[in-house]
């Protein structure tokens, strides 16, 4: 079972990082537009905790929403992320992202088993507050197309990750793993609050 995991995570990496490769030998603006994109949601620590929790909130609640969850996260910020990039405000765009990582968080803490298009619903409210603030700080340098699948690809990676942490945790014991995941949940939740209030 173990070398099953580990041959499916070799071949998960080896997917992910292959489109890394190709970007790396583009023109100098696409170098950096992927480069900076891709760096932008794990720089900072509301961004990866969001990411990761809509993983393990895929994972909570398995089935189709464990491909779902995560793709409409990511395909919402996309559209997200091209209104940042256009100059578009969004209202509360801080707050909203500071209130995903306490959502979420509490959702992972307290187990809650969402209907699948309630959290699909939830889960894309919150991601166009982080693909506005992924496009909208993209450098000038940068090209567009390849920035925006830069932090595409890398939110997709943390959502693969709290998808893996999920499944590692609960399978290892799943009466102690149930306590490590709401416990992660709620450390998230106060994190949020931290953020929202600027202790973070």
């Amino acid at each position: 079972m173990f070398s099953k995991i580990s041959r499916f995570n070799a071949a998960l990496a080896v997917c992910v990082l292959t489109p890394a490769l190709a970007f790396a030998h583009t023109g100098v603006g696409q170098t950096v537009g992927f480069a900076h994109g891709f760096t932008h949601p794990v720089s900072g620590l509301d961004h990866v905790l969001a990411m990761i929790l809509v993983g393990v909130l895929a994972w909570q609640l398995g089935g189709r929403a464990l491909f779902l969850v995560p793709t409409t996260f990511v395909s919402v910020m996309a559209i997200g992320g091209a209104l940042g990039m256009m100059g578009i405000s969004v209202p509360f765009v801080e707050a909203g992202i500071a209130f995903s990582v306490i959502v979420l968080g509490a959702v992972v803490a307290l187990g809650v088993r969402a209907p699948l298009a309630i959290a699909a619903g939830v889960v894309g409210l919150f991601a166009i507050f982080h693909g506005h603030a992924h496009g909208s700080e993209m450098p000038a340098a940068a090209a567009g197309i390849a920035y925006a699948a830069g932090f595409m690809l890398a939110t997709a990676a943390l959502h693969i990750a709290g998808i893996a942490l999920g499944y590692l945790v609960g399978k290892a014991n799943e009466q102690q793993g149930a306590i490590v995941m709401r416990s992660v949940g709620g450390i998230a939740a106060l994190a949020g609050v931290g953020l929202l209030t600027g202790l973070i």
